[in-house]
């Protein structure tokens, strides 16, 4: 893998929830994809010397005035091009050809057939079963093109191939369609002629060097968690600068049972970095007294975070740098730079960040998926536990506490927290699933224990498998696991007195509640 590639492959985003998934899977293939705006500047686009252009899914009508488009000019660029969805019928209405609302929508699975000519699908066997998400069809291809597959209802295949031009009406991004990595390894590896370019330990050196390049000689500040992300951030940066890293693992007063102490122990020991740890719990839940809102309890954390940072920075001189563990889907989830896609909630490392900030930002895994960042870790020689790590958000139980968070709402939180992760260890599932969780809802219901009745709080349990957290779907959990973690919690955890389980995959809901 490389931050950095002379020439990448360039995926428009044009408001598509599966955008970051065409990226990720040709990252799979290992090559170097990045996401861009669909607005964004010719010059810019040009300045980055893509090998090929993918042009995203989307909600919009093409031919609705308030929808995204991009400047026709991409398409005189002398790159090989795929559309996609709402990319087909872009390219289609910008080359001439005409789209219009289908008299039958698609959504969900259809049949695609295909001639046996068909550039892009050579090599593939008629019929396939793709994924569709679409509105509107093509009524009538550009000139040029011609249509090499259908399903029922749409066109669904176009090419151009003298003006490496192609695209399709399905999603060959996600797992549903039948054969589609392989279909976008058809593009990526046969049509473009791109060859791997992305691989560890070349991210590894680039980004060393870089860090260099960008510290110089100054001090540098590293936000520790514990987890992956940003034990992996520290141990690039301090490849780059040695001693002059000091790492700083805070406990804000929401940290898992035992977390503060566990954790630090594996910095130092096992990790041998030069560890500074913090305890300003008193702090952090003193500024969220009272708070129920779950962006304002972000920012709250996010703030609060820099203000320790800055506190210790000025016990150690000048230092101008801090180091976060910022992630892909972090930066994707926070800010609507990707395109026309609303925002779905602050990350505390991006969206909530004070506006006065006096450090300057080393975010080194910005663009990296989660397992992208586990086989840098794995390449820098770090421990399998800490490689392994479920991911565990920023702002802690804060947000794994619906509503107001209170010392004895932590309690419950973390007595029931650390019974659920002790079974799914038991039972030999916590590397398999992406993450395991509990959560305390804002709900009381009535109970009978030991023939008295109880009026008590729920806990909700939360399990999901994933590649990358941009999607996931809920872990079908053994029953007797489940059994076991519901009986315990009622059974130890003082105050509760019912346990939910959560099978909502991503989308619709997000991983976390809050």
């Amino acid at each position: 893998m490389r931050v950095e590639t002379p020439q990448p492959i360039v995926v428009l985003d044009f408001g598509s929830q599966y955008t970051q998934l065409i990226a990720r899977r040709i990252r799979e293939m290992q090559v170097y994809a990045t996401i861009v705006p669909c607005q964004i500047a010719f010059d810019e686009l040009v300045r980055m010397n893509p090998q090929a252009l993918i042009l995203s899914g989307g909600p919009a009508s093409v031919y609705d005035p308030s929808s995204p488009h991009c400047d026709e000019r991409i398409f005189k660029l002398d790159v090989p091009i795929l559309g996609i969805c709402y990319g087909l019928q872009l390219m289609s209405a910008k080359l001439g050809g005409r789209v219009e609302p289908a008299s039958r929508r698609e959504y969900g699975f259809a049949q695609l057939e295909f001639d046996s000519g068909s550039d892009l699908l050579a090599g593939f066997k008629s019929p396939l079963r793709v994924w569709n998400s679409h509105g509107d069809h093509v009524a009538e291809v550009p000139s040029g093109f011609h249509v090499t597959g259908r399903t029922e209802n749409a066109v669904s295949v176009i090419e151009n191939p003298q003006s490496k031009m192609y695209a399709v009406e399905f999603h060959p991004e996600v797992r549903h369609t039948e054969q589609g990595k392989e279909i976008l390894r058809r593009f990526v590896a046969d049509i473009c002629g791109i060859k791997p370019n992305w691989f560890p330990l070349a991210f590894i050196d680039e980004s060393v060097e870089r860090i260099r390049s960008q510290v110089g000689d100054g001090l540098v500040l590293c936000a520790l968690s514990g987890g992956v992300d940003s034990a992996v951030a520290a141990t690039l940066v301090g490849r780059a600068v040695g001693d002059r890293l000091t790492c700083v693992f805070v406990d804000n007063g929401v940290l898992r049972k035992g977390e503060f102490e566990r954790v630090t122990a594996v910095l130092r020991d096992k990790m041998h970095l030069k560890v500074c740890a913090v305890d300003a719990s008193e702090r952090f839940l003193a500024r969220l007294t009272g708070v129920t809102d779950p962006e304002r309890k972000r920012k709250i954390i996010g703030e609060e975070f820099i203000r320790v940072f800055e506190e210790e920075a000025s016990k150690l001189g000048d230092v101008k740098y801090l180091v976060q563990g910022t992630l892909y889907p972090d930066v994707i989830e926070s800010i609507s730079v990707k395109g026309p896609a609303a925002t779905i909630k602050s990350h505390h490392n991006v969206g909530g960040l004070p506006a006065d900030l006096r450090f300057r930002l080393i975010e080194p895994l910005r663009e990296l998926f989660k397992d992208e960042v586990r086989a840098v870790g794995r390449e820098l020689g770090l421990d399998e536990d800490i490689v392994n790590r479920q991911p565990f958000p920023g702002p802690g139980l804060a947000v794994r506490i619906i509503g107001a968070v209170t010392g004895e709402r932590l309690r419950m939180l973390r007595d029931a927290d650390a019974i659920v992760l002790e079974e799914v260890r038991r039972a030999g599932l916590y590397t398999r699933l992406w993450q395991t969780f509990a959560v305390l809802l804002p709900i009381s219901s009535v109970g009978v224990m030991g023939d008295a009745r109880t009026y008590a709080s729920t806990i909700a349990v939360r399990a999901v498998e994933s590649e990358d957290g941009m999607t996931a779907d809920w872990a079908r959990l053994p029953d007797e696991l489940v059994e076991r973690i519901s009986t315990r919690v009622v059974n130890e955890v003082k105050g509760i007195n019912r346990v939910v389980l959560d099978i909502t995959s991503k989308p619709p809901g997000t991983i976390e509640w809050e």
